[in-house]
């Protein structure tokens, strides 16, 4: 899971002043999609779907309460799954983007007001996502992810949130909380992994790039000697437990066998009397015809 926060600029992520061109940016690919007959996704926030631009624009704006002209309004924020996560959220684009919603809704916008250590909830985030399905610079055959615009304050319109602060959880001077991003990144990694009961290997983890990014050398060495410890204790867990799948089947069929064996016997012993009453009666009707035949001739006499 990827996740960043685009730095403001003079273009499209200009936050100093209204949403509209980065809602502009957001709907583009709509109108690519229409012409091609393919369906699109619209604006929504907490509750609802299919919000109007317009009205994501005017409710950004809107909130700006006590913030100067060069304050920063908003915030854009990429949400962005890899293939594998994206194959874990459904096997249709519709079925992943509606996962995606139900990501950002109970998960990430939840993370998102936790990290910024002033007892803020989800209803407090004030935002706008938009599900994009393409990236022109990627060859991945999935590229699905998730802009966000989030408003600088909150609902209320009276906190100032910033998720691009230094400070992390401050109780002194005039900012109180700040922003902990990294566990942002790491408590969304771990909520989409409940939600969607993702196996994430270690080489997938935040933790992992971050130590191998920004770590130190020892750092690096030891997480490497752990997931190449990890990759062989899987690879003789899937042995054996390919053995034990070999084994179950070769008694089964043993037990099989062995069935067969003792219904054949079975059905041979009920033979065997019969063959035997077979043999007893011929030897008396023997017996007693040569007795009849010198009754017979003794008649005669």
């Amino acid at each position: 899971m990827h996740i960043d926060f685009a730095p403001p600029s003079n273009g499209i992520y200009n936050n100093a002043g209204s949403s509209r061109q980065l809602a502009n940016y957001m709907e583009h690919e709509d109108f690519e999609r229409m012409e091609k007959g393919i369906y699109t996704e619209g604006f929504f926030n907490l509750t609802d779907d299919n919000i109007y631009k317009s009205m994501v624009i005017k409710d950004i704006d809107s909130n700006i309460g006590q913030l100067l002209k060069t304050d920063a309004k908003f915030y854009a924020i990429h949400v962005s799954p890899s293939e594998k996560e994206l194959r874990a959220m459904g096997n249709t684009e519709q079925e992943q983007a509606e996962a995606m919603k139900r990501y950002i809704r109970e998960v990430f916008i939840s993370e998102y007001a936790k990290s910024f250590n002033k007892e803020l909830s989800t209803s407090d985030i004030k935002f706008y996502g938009k599900i994009h399905f393409d990236r022109s610079r990627s060859d991945n055959e999935l590229n699905m992810h998730c802009h966000l615009i989030v408003s600088r304050k909150d609902q209320s319109n009276k906190k100032k949130l910033s998720p691009l602060t230094n400070h992390k959880n401050t109780k002194n001077g005039v900012i109180k909380g700040g922003f902990d991003r990294v566990n942002l990144f790491q408590q969304a990694e771990q909520g989409f992994d409940k939600l969607f009961n993702y196996n994430r290997r270690q080489t997938e983890t935040f933790h992992y790039h971050k130590t191998i990014k920004n770590g130190s050398i020892s750092e690096q060495l030891k997480l490497q000697e752990q997931n190449i410890t990890g990759e062989k204790k899987k690879e003789t867990f899937q042995s054996r437990e390919k053995e034990n799948m070999i084994s179950c089947i070769l008694d089964s069929k043993q037990e099989n066998k062995r069935s067969n064996n003792q219904q054949n016997n079975s059905s041979g012993d009920f033979l065997l009397p019969i063959f035997s009453l077979g043999d007893s009666n011929s030897a008396a009707l023997t017996e007693e015809s040569q007795a009849q035949k010198r009754k017979k001739k003794g008649i005669k006499r």
